[in-house]
């Protein structure tokens, strides 16, 4: 724990290939901070292993460490592989069909033979309940229970590990809910139950019939796996309190996420995005784009005043051809495209080139990885151009396989009649196209100027892109930050204990008395989601909640979430919610209206201090640029055309060093590509500030 006063802080984030650390030590006598980072395979299905392998490899003693938290892609693997187990739902008579039901939004809108996504849960594993609650939380048919029994039974020949219990209503009054849950637990105390109302008080009954299959279909298998990871830590010495880092860029216990571990679906870029939000803190950013490149997919989120939006509107395996399915948890409001580094390039029937959203995965991995794999990729690309040194590949722990570059590129060229490094820019280019797009998404089309923004991008092929698309979209710099690679390791080692609570009550607000009723309701609210977190053990004096308020025009269908300021209260300062809701309601849909307002629920953000740390400026040594300079070596900028590029070592690089492009800067983990009219500046932190030398932006 704490070594002679010293604070020791350990964040893992397992991914689809690599397991990363970021492992921080802080001496509050000397004021020094001791920072590693390591990788280390992932270890499907133990992936517990692969974190007790990251720990040895950065030699990290578990008994000293105070603080450890963990992000993971296992829910969001075994929801998108359909690795979870057999499931049975329990719904109010006449709900059974609802899964199948679904909504009306067809992406494919002109395919005839367009087909809706299957249900996690066949037909025949359904089952009806009577009762009735109504939308205003009044009973209106008493609960049958009778038939219960007789469901249990079916579901224990069928081979049902994990049921899911839904009933109309239940948002507004989980009493039914309540009482078919506890009559699960009398007749079959082993298995495996969650009740939506545990997981979501909003309403739309598809959603949560949705979010509660599937949180049900993961839970013995995250529950599993929190469970040995658990056992292995404090077998290993571990004793402080383990956290995990939840969708919402808050840490939760590992006793909280085991009841509820679908709220670990997006847990890994949410904790990038939370790292961006908390590094634009540390240097006066507040107004971020985050864009994370990985192997697989590019994530891209908006940070305004240093807020990460969150939202519950969240579906997974959503494109141009399925309607996905939705999760109504609190999620990064986040856009994510199939571009990444493994992206496959290939040529569709009528000679165009794309870019994904196909994927090499790690096995075999882009073409430059020598295990067979034949298909060109970004990532094989960015070495054709020189962007990426050959002779660095990984950082030196592979050697590129140029020859099969070579090949698969030669035979695109002969597909498309174009000399093989036309095709090699046009894959970058179109990359970059497509990354663009998504990055507009969360700005342009949500009525953000990009201009108002600085690009802050990671992840191993952020740093590769970045310039280029900021140059795109005019934004007002390009940041790449220190560590980019293991970026969302570090966010969650500076994450408080968050939770967010959605929860629905509809009020008129121009009825006589209305506001008042609200505050009264949000009052109870607030009351609550305190004794939460004391019932835990954690200092009230340390929790701060901000309440959002969800508003619409009369007879809409979808609200505007409006923050409520420091000290305010709905029935004091009714006419200044109003106005700020006019105004963020013109700012995303360009005009406003003269209609009565409905609340329609409340967003309630609460977050607790769990001692988080501040980075300490890194040390001035004297040392020059040109200590840090590799050599020089031609590289393809794509547009800007060939040029012989100045080849940085990013560890050599100090506070307060300035050069200009072209130029490439080679981390471990990542290449950062500076093009020729760009300037570089390292800050006091070691993070990378990329601007246009013309204007003084990065466009």
């Amino acid at each position: 724990m704490d070594i002679n006063g010293k604070t020791v802080r350990v964040a893992t984030d397992i991914g689809g290939t690599f397991t990363d650390l970021v492992y921080f030590e802080s001496d509050p006598v000397t004021g020094k901070q001791t920072i590693r980072t390591a990788k280390s395979d992932t270890t499907p299905p133990n992936f517990e292993q692969g974190i007790l392998n990251v720990l040895r490899k950065a030699e990290v003693r578990l008994e000293d460490v105070d603080f450890l938290a963990h992000g993971t892609t296992v829910v969001i693997n075994a929801l998108t592989e359909r690795r979870g187990v057999r499931t049975g739902l329990i719904t109010t008579t006449g709900f059974r069909d609802i899964l199948e039901i679904a909504r009306a939004n067809r992406p494919d809108y002109f395919n005839l033979q367009w087909v809706k996504p299957t249900p996690f849960v066949p037909r025949h594993l359904r089952r009806e309940v009577g009762g009735r609650i109504h939308m205003d939380g009044q009973e209106r048919e008493s609960l049958n229970l009778t038939g219960v029994e007789q469901i249990i039974d079916d579901f224990r020949s069928e081979g049902i590990e994990a049921i899911a219990i839904c009933l109309l209503n239940s948002y507004a009054n989980p009493v039914h809910e309540l009482a078919v849950l506890a009559e699960v637990r009398r007749l079959w105390p082993e298995v495996s139950v969650v009740a939506s109302h545990q997981i979501t008080r909003e309403w739309r009954e598809y959603e949560r019939t949705s979010t509660s299959v599937l949180s049900a279909y993961v839970q013995p298998i995250a529950a599993r796996y929190l469970s040995n990871l658990e056992t292995a830590l404090r077998v290993g010495g571990y004793k402080a309190p383990l956290y995990v880092m939840q969708s919402n860029c808050g840490v939760d216990s590992v006793a909280h996420a085991r009841e509820i571990p679908i709220t670990m679906v997006e847990s890994g870029p949410a904790s990038g995005f939370w790292a961006a939000a908390e590094l634009g803190r540390l240097i006066d950013e507040p107004n971020l784009l985050g864009l994370d490149i990985g192997g697989t997919t590019a994530k891209c989120s908006l940070i305004q005043n240093g807020q990460v939006s969150i939202k519950t509107d969240y579906w997974i395996e959503r494109d141009q051809v399925s309607a996905g399915y939705p999760i109504m948890v609190p999620v990064v409001d986040l856009v994510e495209i199939g571009n990444g580094g493994g992206s496959i390039a290939w040529v569709d029937e009528f000679d165009k080139l794309h870019v994904g959203p196909q994927s090499a995965g790690a096995l075999p991995g882009p073409a430059a990885y020598g295990n067979g794999g034949n298909h060109v990729t970004t990532t094989d690309a960015n070495l054709a151009l020189g962007r990426i040194n050959k002779d660095y590949f990984c950082g030196g722990a592979m050697n590129a396989d140029m020859a099969a570059v070579e090949r698969t590129l030669g035979e695109l060229s002969v597909r498309m009649d174009l000399p093989s490094e036309e095709i090699a820019r046009g894959i970058v280019r179109i990359a970059n196209d497509n990354m663009v797009n998504a990055l507009k998404l969360v700005s342009l089309s949500r009525g953000h100027d990009p201009r108002d923004f600085t690009l802050i991008a990671f992840g191993g092929g952020g740093a590769m892109h970045a310039v280029a698309l900021g140059q795109e979209l005019g934004v007002k710099k390009v940041i790449i930050p220190r560590g980019a690679s293991v970026f969302s390791a570090w966010g969650m080692t500076m994450s408080d204990l968050r939770r967010d609570l959605f929860v629905n009550r509809f009020i008129e607000t121009y009825r006589e008395g209305a506001v008042q009723e609200a505050q009264g309701f949000l009052d109870d609210l607030v009351a609550s989601a305190r004794d939460q977190f004391t019932a835990e053990d954690i200092d009230p004096e340390k929790v701060e909640l901000t309440v959002y308020c969800k508003l619409r025009y009369q007879n809409q269908e979808h609200s505007v979430e409006v923050p409520l300021q420091l000290n305010e209260r709905i029935a004091e300062h009714w006419a200044q919610i109003a106005t700020r809701f006019h105004e963020m309601y013109e700012q995303k849909y360009t005009y406003r209206l003269d209609a009565p307002l409905e609340i329609v629920g409340f967003h309630l953000m609460a977050v607790a201090q769990i001692g988080k740390l501040d980075l300490e400026d890194l040390p001035v040594t004297g040392a020059t640029l040109e200590g840090a300079l590799k050599g020089h070596r031609l590289v393809d900028y794509a547009l800007e055309g060939i040029h012989e590029a100045a080849i940085y070592d990013y560890a050599q690089l100090e506070p307060h060093m300035t050069f200009k492009g072209p130029a490439i800067i080679e981390d471990s983990g990542t290449t950062v590509v500076v093009h020729p009219s760009n300037v570089v500046q390292v800050d006091r932190l070691g993070n990378l500030h990329i601007t246009q030398l013309s204007t003084g932006g990065a466009q």
